[in-house]
């Protein structure tokens, strides 16, 4: 890696892909870019973005490899797969996980992909969203080898508001699974709050503001309960992704012998809006089950 900007290359375009590269280009980051499909190759293009054909191309070209996909088999396929990271990587270059990953999943690719090439892996989900991503004000969460999250550590400041390292490979994908329990659930807390808000006869639209001051006061409830109560469910990320997620929690919280029972109620409410269809609409859709006025 050079003493200048690292040559960022990045998999995974869909819409946190997109914001990611956004900034990274804003920046100064000299980016090539990836993705299954090439529409979003094209769309990463216009802010700047250089192509790649394939995976391996890509990590050919870079020095830090980013990834951001819908699934731990995601994250194998673009890595072991053919045309993968794999086919070009070395112990000069690093591999950063952006995606949210099953635990031992993640450690067994890890020591896979050094123990083959010598290139290392650093686990580092995000909390924040596409609009976060856009603004470098996210929250990422990191696992990997001391040497390695040093090297890495001003990329990521210049993505994040808060860059943590939490410990050894695969401990960032357990900080994040902790991050959705206190944000999913939330979710469904928000719309339950709203609901009864509605029923009440009361103004909705002051609760933040009634509320914000004290114990209830959360950004959640500063920025996603105005959404919520507008009905803007236009995708920032997607509910089937945030069920997925919720199982991935049971399957962690179950290895670990650790009780989950909110996240459990909040996992069936989330496998009832997808099964009437609506996993394609934000993740605060799941208001449509406590609407009276939503068909659902």
């Amino acid at each position: 890696m050079s003493q200048s900007k690292p040559t960022i290359g990045f998999i995974g375009l869909g819409l946190m892909g997109q914001a990611f590269t956004r900034c990274l280009c804003r920046l100064g980051y000299t980016v090539v870019g990836y993705d299954l499909q090439d529409g979003k190759i094209t769309a990463a293009a216009e802010h700047g973005v250089q192509a790649a054909a394939s995976a391996a191309d890509l990590t050919a070209r870079a020095d830090l490899v980013l990834i951001c996909v819908t699934s731990t088999d995601g994250v194998r396929a673009a890595v072991f797969g053919p045309g993968g990271v794999v086919e070009a990587a070395n112990a000069d270059k690093l591999l950063v996980d952006h995606s949210t990953s099953i635990v031992q999943d993640t450690k067994d690719m890890a020591a896979e992909l050094l123990e083959r090439t010598g290139m290392g892996w650093i686990d580092a989900p995000v909390s924040g969203g596409p609009p976060a991503a856009r603004t470098g004000s996210l929250a990422i969460m990191a696992g990997g080898a001391d040497t390695d999250i040093a090297r890495v550590a001003p990329v990521m400041d210049d993505l994040a508001a808060q860059f943590t390292h939490m410990g050894p490979v695969g401990a960032g994908q357990v900080t994040k699974m902790i991050n959705q329990v206190l944000v999913l659930n939330n979710y469904a807390i928000l719309a339950e709050a709203l609901a009864m808000a509605e029923a009440g006869g009361i103004d909705a639209g002051k609760i933040p503001e009634a509320l914000g001051a004290g114990h209830a006061g959360s950004n959640m409830l500063a920025s996603m309960y105005p959404r919520m109560l507008a009905r803007d469910f236009e995708p920032a990320g997607f509910a089937r992704q945030i069920l997925k997620d919720l199982d991935m929690v049971h399957d962690l919280a179950k290895s670990l012998a650790v009780p989950t029972p909110m996240s459990g109620q909040t996992a069936s409410l989330y496998r009832i809006l997808n099964s009437k269809g609506h996993g394609e609409l934000d993740g605060i859709a799941v208001l449509k089950l406590f609407d009276p006025k939503d068909g659902v």
